[in-house]
């Protein structure tokens, strides 16, 4: 960026008196506020929020600084929220890619695991050992895996089990009511409405930062996990949509 268009030193000044003045007012507001949905509380945050956003930007292309302030955007992904403000009733979404690493290793466990199902013996009359249940299937295998853990068993097993993470993303779902038993089965992600999501969790490599790219160093709509929590999710960052 030119001199001629980078932001004066009065304006990044203005910018962060900007800040203060927002903060004064968003404290104001928390110390009258009447209850948990005080709409004069929600503005004040949004102001602080907008105030705060203009300060970083203006900073950034000043003086090539940031602050350490990580403000949520606006449009952050999802649309407005337009389910119960008191929901009763809730849906998880949640997908979680792999790719299948070592085969080799998946038929391994899998057969593994089916032997110890039956006990190494093949069922009365199949005519098979228990060699046979998986053999080089893949599908086999997995249908094997996934009937004997649950998904979050899987997740945090996944490279004992030849798999390595893609991305996932868990969505909590809001509703009036819950559904009828057996009412989604046929289409379960059908109704999957993204104004109806209360908060959501992604993780990706792709919101791996490096810390000397400013270029890059924001991603819309999502809020970073604290630096000791991003350590411990195995080169995948965690970013979290709509709380």
């Amino acid at each position: 960026m030119s001199d001629a268009e980078q932001p004066t030193a009065a304006e990044v000044r203005a910018a962060a008196e900007a800040v203060k003045t927002a903060l004064d007012r968003h404290l104001a507001a928390v110390e009258r506020r009447t209850g948990e949905d005080d709409p004069a509380v929600h503005a004040a945050f949004n102001d602080l929020a907008a105030a705060a956003e203009e300060y970083d930007e203006l900073l950034y292309e000043r003086y090539d600084e940031v602050t350490p302030f990580d403000i949520p955007d606006a449009d952050d992904g999802l649309p407005p929220y337009t389910g119960p403000d008191e929901p009763s009733a809730l849906s998880v979404l949640i997908r979680r890619d792999y790719a299948v690493a070592e085969p080799r290793r998946l038929l391994s466990q899998a057969q593994r695991i089916a032997d110890h199902e039956r006990g190494g013996a093949a069922p009365p009359g199949s005519g098979a050992g228990a060699q046979g249940v998986v053999g080089d299937s893949v599908h086999a295998a997995l249908g094997v895996l996934f009937g004997e853990y649950e998904a979050d068993e899987v997740a945090s097993r996944h490279k004992e089990f030849g798999l390595e993470e893609g991305d996932s993303t868990l969505w909590v779902v809001a509703a009036e009511e819950p559904p009828e038993p057996g009412e989604w089965l046929d289409a379960p992600f059908e109704d999957a409405d993204p104004g109806l999501v209360v908060c959501r969790f992604d993780m990706s490599a792709v919101f791996d930062e490096d810390p000397d790219d400013h270029d890059d160093r924001e991603l819309d709509g999502v809020m970073d996990l604290d630096e000791d929590a991003a350590e411990g999710l195995g080169g995948h960052q965690e970013h979290r949509g709509r709380v």
